[in-house]
């Protein structure tokens, strides 16, 4: 299926968004995924479906400061 992660295009075979990131190998817990502009729950990674032409945006979190 082809997906856009980030603006780049790729070509994974998964039907979840927790597929996309164990195919990404991105710990759901230092992430937070927007599909098609919606953001999505960490508890519903797993039951949310991905399908052919979705777009995912993974936002991830940083520490740091002064």
């Amino acid at each position: 299926m082809q997906l856009t992660i980030n603006g780049k295009p790729e070509t994974l075979e998964v039907s979840t968004i927790s597929d996309v990131l164990k195919a990404k190998d991105i710990d759901p817990q230092l992430v937070a995924v927007e599909l098609n502009t919606q953001m999505i729950e960490n508890e519903h990674l797993s039951t949310t479906s991905v399908k052919d032409g979705d777009k995912l945006e993974f936002l991830f979190f940083m520490g740091g400061g002064l």
